[in-house]
């Protein structure tokens, strides 16, 4: 029978042997003892009924960010024990542990581009989505797949944002109508002072019309009354 537990200081050791054994990626013994001392709560073993270490996740809280998130540095299961659920067992647990006790917004990974085994395991069982691909990321050369998976603080985060920016839309939507409107105000009441102004002017020459067509009845009627003398 295997359980998961945290990794403690005297896992150490086992946690290499088993690296050396899985993976191509090996790490001295100072960088296992990096991780533990900084971040205790992460490292995950799995144990047979004898305490031997079969398994492990190594993993980290990035720094220098923004963002809030974890990091897997490094996963393996010995193979006689593989196809057991383990790894997926080993993950949720260093992942259920950042979101309980840093709040993580998301948790990061390297896999290897031709890791097909890995690569369904983080996409399909545990919900991991390509972010992006890092050429000749690895030793050799082999190109990587740059994984992530939003975890609960992420999605509150990213809806928050969501949020804020329609509410900023709807503001930038209501004075934009306002902004409108009162154009639209302001063109009409030009129109009508428009309007008003020509009716003025057409009734002042009407009336300048009418004084000129009186000036001239006027001067009919002298020159009239000076041909009866």
């Amino acid at each position: 029978m295997v359980s998961i537990r945290p990794a403690t200081i005297d896992d150490l050791p086992g946690m290499q042997a088993c690296n050396l054994c899985c993976l191509p990626e090996n790490y001295q013994m100072k960088y296992y003892l990096y991780h533990a001392l900084s971040w205790p709560q992460l490292p995950q073993v799995a144990v047979d009924s004898q305490n031997r270490i079969v398994g492990y996740v190594l993993a980290k809280m990035e720094e220098d960010t923004d963002e809030v998130h974890g990091h897997i540095t490094s996963l393996a299961v010995m193979r006689s024990y593989r196809r057991l659920g383990i790894a997926t067992a080993l993950m949720r647990a260093s992942i259920a542990t950042m979101e309980e006790c840093f709040s993580a917004e998301f948790v990061s990974l390297h896999v290897r581009y031709t890791n097909r085994a890995a690569f369904s395991l983080y996409s399909e069982t545990l919900g991991f989505e390509i972010r992006d691909v890092e050429k000749e990321y690895y030793a050799d050369k082999e190109d990587a797949y740059d994984m992530r998976k939003t975890l609960r603080a992420g999605h509150a985060k990213q809806e928050a944002e969501k949020g804020k920016k329609k509410n900023k839309d709807n503001k930038e939507n209501k004075e934009n109508k306002e902004n409108s409107k009162d154009k639209e105000n302001e063109k009409k009441e030009a129109k009508g002072a428009e309007k008003s102004d020509a009716k003025a002017e057409e009734a002042d020459k009407e009336k300048s019309e009418e004084k000129a067509d009186g000036d001239t009845e006027e001067a009919k009627k002298k020159r009239k009354k000076k041909g009866k003398k």
